[in-house]
C-alpha cells in the first residue's frame, strides 16, 4: 500500500485543553507561492484559529502564516483568511452540526501530505474549568506512576 509520507509542520495543543473534539476532518489549503514556501519552513501558528463558513465555503481564520523572508512584494498579510479545500457534503454536515449544536471548528494540525499542505480540523465542545482541572490531574496522576515505575 503506497501511503503519503507526512510532516507534521503545527500542532493546536492549546485545542486540546480548551475543547472536547468530536470529529475530525481533512481538508486542503488554498496557499499562494510564498506562503507555501513559509509553511514548508514550519513558520506557522494555529494557536488563535478557527473555521468559518462563509456562503457554502470553508475559510481559515486567524492562523498566521510568517511572510516569506526571500518573498519581497508577493508576501501577503499572514493572518488573512484562507480557503478550505472541502467537500460539499461536508461543509453541509459541518454548517448543521455548529449551529444546531453551538460546537466550533478548529484547526488541530496542520501537515505536507504529499507534497501539499493539509488541516485536520476538529468539530469541538468548549470545556469548562473542572473539566479543564480534572484533566490536567489525570495527567499528573500518570506522570507519577510512570515516575513510580520507572525509578524501581
Amino acid at each position: 500500500m503506497n501511503r503519503a509520507i507526512q510532516k507534521i509542520i503545527a500542532t493546536n495543543r492549546k485545542a486540546y485543553h480548551e475543547y472536547f473534539i468530536d470529529e475530525t476532518y481533512e481538508a486542503g489549503l488554498v496557499l499562494s507561492g510564498t506562503e507555501i514556501k513559509s509553511v514548508r519552513g514550519g513558520k506557522v501558528s494555529l494557536r488563535e484559529g478557527y473555521v468559518k463558513i462563509i456562503g457554502g465555503e470553508a475559510w481559515l481564520v486567524d492562523v498566521h502564516i510568517a511572510p516569506y523572508e526571500h518573498g519581497g512584494y508577493f508576501n501577503l498579510e499572514p493572518t488573512r483568511q484562507r480557503k478550505l479545500l472541502l467537500h460539499r457534503d461536508e461543509i453541509n454536515r459541518l454548517r448543521g452540526k455548529v449551529n444546531e449544536r453551538g460546537l466550533t471548528i478548529v484547526p488541530l494540525k496542520l501537515y505536507l501530505k504529499g507534497g501539499l499542505a493539509k488541516l485536520e480540523l476538529g468539530l469541538a465542545r468548549g470545556k469548562r474549568l473542572h473539566d479543564k482541572r480534572s484533566a490536567i490531574a489525570e495527567r499528573e496522576a500518570a506522570r507519577q506512576i510512570e515516575r513510580a515505575l520507572k525509578s524501581r
